[in-house]
Order: structure tokens, then C-alpha cells, then sequence
């Protein structure tokens, strides 16, 4: 009945082609002004994950109470010299926080002056007496200097070291890190390279490396939604701000963008690249097959205009059915050619294999409807049973393959629609020769004779590929990576700068908040936490409040009475000439001299000698560089030691409001964040360290959260919906084939390809991750197809499938839908690629099975030549 009907639809479309052919230019009309007024693409990726889940409401929550933390850039500073990257990144905000056209604000937070002045505070007792003691040993050094702030004043303070080592009265070695450092940028300046001297090195040595090994500004860019590329404009007007601070533009400072925000553009960009260039390679290099296939241009152009068409109807569909595409519903476009050109190639092959006596003889409408009679109701029952593959992923969790499902399942009946009405109308138009009397490959009937011969042994083969894949799946041995940043463009400047990030453990990215109801709570929580082995620290709002200042303000106040009389200076000396500059060269010099043979040459002072004796030959432009590059940074230095030196007893009431809206909401709620220990955490050690939080703190969110959580709905999505599409696939099968052996014959196949693929996939050492993934749906749909085809024809008394005009389709169906994947698997997108090569891998699996495994499995028919 469905033949006869489907023969019918057929000659009606034939007869009156050109209507039909107006009427579909019609609908794509509408279907592209419906898809530029209403479809939107979003890059966000928390919209990929229904917000009924709990841990996605407590994401939401958390973004939702903290805005400040959302869609951010990031700018890392980096110098081999801690002040240039001090000064940039002041400069930067100071160059942009009143932009309100590009940003709601622009911070350094290390700058904040309550952190700064608290900074000696945050010192445990033990370290901060070691390094009160170490700035006292220094004061000579900087009384000289905060009176003379110029190399004159170090060289005079210098002076004082020498002779209390020829009097044998000073032990130099206390000063060994800040004579090492002056003998470095001594020795660059003889050099005729001269460097800058860094004060923050020379006064707190290994303590600056402590605030991590980058400067960070922050800045929250205004997005325009209505681009690509939201936050292109703010990243624009940041990176030319960067590129005209000072020490950028001499190469001495390196400042690089990150952020979600950056890396949301960069993914939507290079996703979008990768569709469009995949999808322009796949018309193009799917043409090339076609016409291996058809042989002849006017079938070839037929198919792909139906394509089109049905790929611009289906697009208006997306636009109706979900309004807005995500990173993963976007790629319904490669889906839907990859198979929908497997109906048009069945339907145009065995079109062009009717049997006629002669070009004279052909009726191009019997050929039409024969043909529709033949294999429509095969292409009905593939395009209803990959279509019902799809749709099965719709009930999930999983918003980003839910909305592929709906709209690759509304596809494929798009595409059987436009099959069997549009492309007999324009057959009907071209008019294409009807040559090919036998439209198979009649050359392999001695090889369907082999595969009938050897039936055991093949299947035996294949029921050996299938356990051992099954027992790779029930092992676990295929890995899904949960870290979605791994299907990143790593060369992409956003991914590069947060590689640097996840290296650095102030810096990583991988963190867990938890939301508590009162500062009592936050305490309890915290000194629970710290005890775990996962843990590197944990930060709440009191954390910025200085433990033991009971103990640690006085050996502060006791420093400051020592320091700030001879820090705090009225009227310095000014900038010297350069002739006293020389003089106070000569001076060191020679007191360098008088005691050289106390030196050793491995020593500071010996190599400041050395230095010296080159530096006194300079020309006066010289010595003046020189003076600018030892004193810079000094005053920037003295001014922040002196606020450290002026702490004060501190409370949670003194924590300015920047700080406080990090941590607390206006509802009165904490926010407790903790920092795993390690950097650039592998997806199992990400797992570990939220399983152990979450044994303490259930309610955890927060990014790592997100990774985990995000992960196991994945896996448990695709779990549930391949089971409803098997279980789908098995009634909707039964239905058309009304025979249990017959539908067992097409879902055997299908597992068997599935489990081939899990062999590959741990073979080549290839990974799961939410860009492949989406591989599942499509073997569904295209692995049904093929295997209906055979069943089908199986059914109708096919003798030889391998030679039949079933199998020339089936094959260069394949090759159509490889070069569709091949062209993904070539994406600049890692995961995009990725999706390409899981895609190859499972398409080469099916048609391993389809073309080796199939024609041995469908049972002998009582026939000849059997």
C-alpha cells in the first residue's frame, strides 16, 4: 500500500513538475525570511543543559547573584620584571575604566589599596619576622636612597658595604640577593643592553612569587548580542590599548586575553568556520561523487538542489521548532546533507537502473513512478526509522543534542518529503538518459557467491569484533573527557592564555563555590575543608581579614618605628647630573679596588667591580640610562612599603565593596570558593577533587562542578536515549517489515557497527567529549539506512546484494557522507575535528558491516543459485 502510494505521489509530481518546482522555490522563500527574522546562535554554553537539574539551578544561581564573575575578559600580564608588569597593568586600567561604550567596569585587584596595605599581615608569624628582619638589614640601603633616590644614592649605600668589608666589620653575604641583582643590571649596562633593576625582587625576594606569576586585569566586556561575536568590540578596543602601553610596545612586557567571554568569540568563530567550510567542501566534493554515482549532470544537479532546498526548509524548521541554536545544534546542517544525499542517491540509482530497451523507448514518468514504487517505501522506512533515531535524544537532559535530535528528526522527513515530491519533478524537467541497464556492480556476483560459501566462517569473524567491543564497553574502556575546554582551539590566543592560567595554581581556572547562610557556617565549612587531601586553600570573605594581627601589628609597628622616620623624606636630593654620576662610579670603583683581593669572582661585589670598570668608560647618555633603570621602580616600592609598614587592626566592616560583592550577596549569603591543589588538572583529578568536596558540601557549584555534572548528564543522556532509539527503532521496524527475524536482521547489523566502533575508538586512543558525541544520533540514521536497504531488497528476492543497484548506492552513499565528515575532520576546531574523525571511524564501521557482515547474515533464500 505504502508503494502503490508513494508511486502515485510520484507520477502526480512528474506530471506537474513545474508547479511543484514553484511551489518548494516558494517555501524556501519563506523558510530563509522566517530564519533571518527569528533563528539566533548563542555561544553560551550553560544553555546546552535543561535548567531543571539541580546543579545547573545552582549554576544559574551562582550566576546570577554574582554577575560580576560572568562573561568576563581577562588580560595577563606578564615581565621578567614584576614593576613593568605592576605598572602596564595599572596604566591599562587607568586607560579604560571610564569606557562605559565597551566595559561596566575594568579592575587590577592586586591593586586594591586594602590588599596592599594588609600585604605584610597576610604573612604567617614565622615568615613575616623573617622578612621584617631581612627589609631592617636593608634600611642602610634605603635611607640612602629614600634621600637619594638615584644610582648616586645606591652607589654611596654601596660604599658603606665595601668599607665595613674592608674593616672586616660586615657580613656581605645578608645582602647577597640584592647584590646579585644590582651585579645583573650593572653588567647589562656595560653591555650596552642595560636592564631594569626590579626592587620588588631585591626586598622581598622568593615572597613576590607568592600573588602567582602573572598581573591580572579583569574587565567586563558590553556584549552585543546581535553579532557573532559579542564581545568583539570590547576585545578591540582592549587590545589596542594594550598595544600602545610603553613596555608593550618595547617587548619587555607581554599581555594576553582570555576570559569566558574572549573564548566563547573564539569557539562560535572557528565552530562557525569549520560548519560553513565543511558544509561548502561537502556540496562541492559530494558533486564529484555523485557523478561517479549517476553519471550525469542532470541528476547530479537534481539532488543537489533538493538538498538545498531541504536544507534551507529545515533550517526554517530549527527556526520555529527552537528558535535559537547552540554549539552542538548548529552542526543539524552536515547532518542532515550527510544522509538526506543517501535518499536521493538510492532513489536517482535505481531511477537510472530501470530496465529499457533503447533511449527511444524510455517514458521518463513510468521510469519516475516505477522508481517510486521501488524503493520509496525503503526510503520511507530509513527516513522514518533515522529520523526516530534523532528524535529519541529529545526527551533528555541535554538541551544541545535535544535540539539536534528535533531538528535532525524533522529533517529526515524533510528530506523523504522533498525526495520522492521534488526530485521527480525535476528529473522530469532534465529529462536525464536512462543508459545504465544494470545500474550495480554486476562484477561482484562472484563474491556474493563467496560470502554465501564461507557464511560461517564470516559471521563467526564478526560475532568475535562484537564480543570483544562489547566487553571494551562494559570494561569502560572508552573515555569520555568531561573538560570542555579540551575541545577548544588550543592555538587560539584565548586558549594559550588560559593554558598559562591553568599552570599556575593562583591562577586555574578549576574551582568550586559553595553557598553558606552565615559567616559561623563559612568558618565551619572552611577549616572543614582544608583538611582534605584535594584541597590547596579555601577563600571566603573573612579570609581577607588578617589572622593573628594580636601578634603580628606589633612586630609590624616595631619595623615601622625603625623604617619610617628614615623612608619618609621631605625634600630629596635631585636627579644627578651626569658627571656626578660618573664620580660616584669612580668612588665605588675605587673602593671596589681596595679590597679586591678579598673578592672572589664568583662573588656580587667582584662582578660589580668588573662592571663598573666598563661602566666609567661610558658616555654620559649611558650613565644617565643607567641611573633611570636602577632607580625606576625604587619610589613605586618605597610608597608600597610604607603603607605595608602603616597596617592597622582590621575587621570584616573594613573590607571595601569590591571585595565584599565577590563573596556575598545582598541577601546576606557567603560564598566559600576552594582552590584544588596541582595545576592543569587531568578530567580525573577534577572528578576526584569535586566528589570529595561534595562529600562535605553537597551543594557545591562552581566550575569544576559544572564539568562533572555536565559530563555524567551527558553520558546518561546518550545512555537513555540509545536505548529508546533501539527500542524506537525496533517497533517502528516491526511495523514496516511486520516480521520479527526481518527487523531483528536490520538492528543486529547496527550493533554490531556500534560495537566495531568502541574497538577503534580504544584502539587509536580516541575520546568521547561533548563535540563528538553527537556521532551516536547519526550512526543511528545513517546506519539503519543502509542496513533497511539490503533487508529490504532481501525481502523483494535480491539475489546478489553486493552487485545489486542497492549496493552502488549504499557505497557511494558512504563516500558522500565520508567526505561530508572528512571535511569536519580537517576543522582548525579541535573539537569539531574530533567529531569529524569519530564520525569516519563509525561510518567505515558501519560500512564494514553493511557491505561484509550483512550479506552473510540475511538468510538463504530458497533459490538457484544459492
Amino acid at each position: 500500500m505504502m508503494s502503490t502510494f508513494i508511486g502515485r505521489v510520484v507520477s502526480i509530481c512528474s506530471r506537474h513538475a513545474w508547479t511543484v518546482v514553484v511551489i518548494y522555490v516558494f517555501l524556501a522563500i519563506a523558510s530563509v525570511l522566517v530564519t533571518v527574522n527569528t533563528l539566533d546562535i548563542t555561544t553560551d554554553t550553560t544553555q546546552m543543559f535543561s535548567a531543571a537539574m539541580p546543579w545547573k539551578q545552582r549554576s544559574d544561581w551562582m550566576a546570577r547573584n554574582f554577575p560580576q564573575k560572568e562573561n568576563l575578559l581577562v588580560a595577563l600580564i606578564q615581565s621578567n620584571v614584576p614593576e613593568k608588569a605592576e605598572v602596564s597593568a595599572q596604566s591599562l586600567v587607568a586607560s579604560l575604566k571610564n569606557d562605559k561604550k565597551h566595559f561596566d567596569f575594568v579592575r587590577y585587584p592586586e591593586a586594591d589599596p586594602f590588599l596592599v596595605q594588609n600585604g605584610l599581615l597576610y604573612l604567617d608569624p614565622a615568615t613575616l619576622d623573617q622578612t621584617l628582619n631581612k627589609i631592617i638589614q636593608a634600611q642602610p640601603f634605603l635611607s640612602g636612597l629614600a634621600f637619594d633616590p638615584s644610582a648616586r644614592g645606591l652607589f654611596e649605600a654601596l660604599d658603606m658595604v665595601v668599607l665595613g668589608v674592608k674593616e672586616k666589620q660586615v657580613d656581605f653575604t645578608q645582602y647577597n640577593d640584592a647584590l646579585d641583582a644590582f651585579a645583573t643590571t650593572l653588567n647589562s649596562v656595560a653591555q650596552g643592553q642595560p636592564q631594569y633593576f626590579s626592587w620588588e625582587k631585591s626586598l622581598s625576594g622568593s615572597l613576590s612569587d607568592l600573588s602567582g606569576k602573572y598581573k591580572i586585569v579583569i574587565a567586563k566586556p558590553k556584549l552585543n548580542l546581535n553579532t557573532f561575536q559579542p564581545a568583539g568590540a570590547a576585545v578591540e578596543k582592549l587590545r589596542q590599548t594594550i598595544n600602545h602601553l610603553p613596555y608593550v610596545r618595547d617587548g619587555s612586557v607581554s599581555i594576553h586575553i582570555t576570559g569566558d567571554a574572549k573564548l566563547s568569540d573564539e569557539e562560535f568563530s572557528t565552530v562557525m568556520q569549520g560548519m560553513v567550510v565543511g558544509l561548502f567542501a561537502s556540496f562541492v566534493l559530494v558533486a564529484g561523487w555523485l557523478f561517479l554515482a549517476v553519471r550525469t549532470w542532470n541528476v547530479i544537479f537534481s539532488i543537489l538542489f533538493v538538498l538545498f532546498i531541504g536544507l534551507v526548509l529545515t533550517t526554517g524548521f530549527a527556526s520555529v521548532a527552537v528558535g535559537t541554536l547552540n554549539l552542538i545544534s548548529v552542526s543539524f546542517a552536515i547532518l542532515f546533507v550527510s544522509i538526506a544525499v543517501d535518499f536521493g542517491i538510492q532513489f536517482s540509482v535505481r531511477f537510472r537502473g530501470q530496465t529499457v530497451k533503447n533511449d527511444q523507448d524510455v517514458d521518463i514518468d513510468k521510469a519516475l513512478v516505477n522508481t517510486g514504487r521501488e524503493t520509496g517505501h525503503q526510503i520511507f522506512t530509513a527516513a522514518v526509522s533515522a529520523a526516530a533515531g534523532f528524535l529519541a535524544f529529545t526527551p533528555t537532559q541535554f538541551t544541545g543534542v535535544r535540539q539536534l535530535g528535533l531538528i535532525a528528526g524533522g529533517g529526515m522527513l524533510i528530506a523523504f518529503v522533498c525526495t520522492i515530491t521534488l526530485l521527480p519533478a525535476l528529473l522530469k524537467l532534465f529529462k536525464p538518459k536512462i543508459v545504465q541497464s544494470f545500474a550495480g556492480f554486476p562484477q561482484l556476483k562472484p563474491i556474493d557467491k563467496k560470502i554465501r560459501r564461507y557464511r560461517a566462517a564470516i559471521l563467526f569473524f564478526f560475532s568475535v569484533l562484537g564480543a570483544v567491543g562489547l566487553f571494551l564497553f562494559v570494561d569502560q574502556r572508552v573515555v569520555f573527557d568531561s573538560d570542555p575546554f579540551h575541545t577548544k582551539d588550543s592555538r587560539s590566543e584565548g586558549m594559550k592564555t588560559l593554558k598559562l592560567m591553568m599552570n599556575d595554581s593562583n591562577t586555574t581556572p578549576y574551582t568550586i563555590d559553595i553557598m553558606v547562610d552565615s559567616p559561623q557556617k563559612a568558618l565551619e565549612l572552611t577549616n572543614r575543608l582544608e583538611n582534605l587531601s584535594t584541597v590547596k586553600n579555601v577563600i571566603w570573605l573573612d579570609s581577607f581579614i588578617p589572622q593573628d594581627q594580636a601578634v603580628k601589628l606589633p612586630m609590624i609597628h616595631d619595623a615601622a618605628d625603625i623604617l619610617l622616620p628614615t623612608l619618609t623624606v621631605q625634600n630629596p636630593k635631585p636627579k644627578p647630573t651626569a658627571s656626578e654620576l660618573r664620580q660616584s662610579v669612580k668612588t665605588l670603583l675605587n673602593g671596589l679596588l681596595s679590597v679586591q683581593k678579598e673578592l672572589k669572582p664568583d662573588q656580587a661585589l667582584y662582578q660589580i667591580m668588573k662592571a663598573l670598570e666598563k661602566i666609567d668608560k661610558l658616555p654620559d647618555a649611558s650613565l644617565e640610562q643607567m641611573n633611570d633603570r636602577l632607580i625606576k621602580f625604587l619610589p613605586l616600592q618605597l610608597q608600597r612599603l610604607q603603607l605595608m609598614l602603616n597596617a592597622k587592626a582590621t575587621r570584616t566592616e573594613d573590607i571595601p565593596q569590591t571585595l565584599t560583592s565577590d563573596y556575598k550577596t545582598k541577601s546576606g549569603q557567603y560564598r566559600v570558593e576552594v582552590y584544588p591543589k596541582g595545576v592543569n588538572l587531568t578530567p580525573q583529578q577534577i572528578t576526584a577533587f569535586v566528589r570529595q568536596i561534595q562529600s562535605v558540601a553537597p551543594q557545591a557549584a562552581g566550575t569544576c562542578v559544572d564539568i562533572v555534572e555536565s559530563a555524567a548528564t551527558v553520558v546518561h543522556a546518550f545512555l537513555i536515549a540509545a536505548a529508546m532509539a533501539i527500542i524506537t527503532l525496533a517497533i517502528i521496524l516491526y511495523i514496516a517489515l511486520r516480521r520479527i527475524l526481518d527487523m531483528v536482521l536490520v538492528l543486529i547489523p547496527l550493533i554490531l557497527s556500534a560495537l566495531i566502533t568502541v574497538i577503534v575508538i580504544v584502539v587509536s586512543g580516541q575520546m568521547l567529549n561533548f563535540a563528538n558525541i553527537i556521532t551516536l544520533p547519526l550512526f543511528l540514521g545513517v546506519g539503519v539506512s543502509f542496513n533497511i536497504y539490503f533487508v529490504m531488497n532481501w525481502r523483494e528476492g535480491i539475489q546478489y546484494p553486493l552487485s545489486s543497484p542497492t549496493a552502488r548506492a549504499v557505497l557511494f552513499s558512504a563516500l558522500t557522507t565520508g567526505t561530508a565528515f572528512g571535511s569536519l575532520a580537517c576543522s582548525a576546531h579541535p573539537g569539531t575535528a574530533s567529531m569529524g574523525v569519530l564520525l569516519l571511524i563509525s561510518l567505515a564501521s558501519t560500512l564494514m558491516v553493511t557491505l561484509g557482515f550483512v550479506p552473510a547474515l540475511l538468510p538463504k533464500r530458497d533459490v538457484d543459485d544459492f
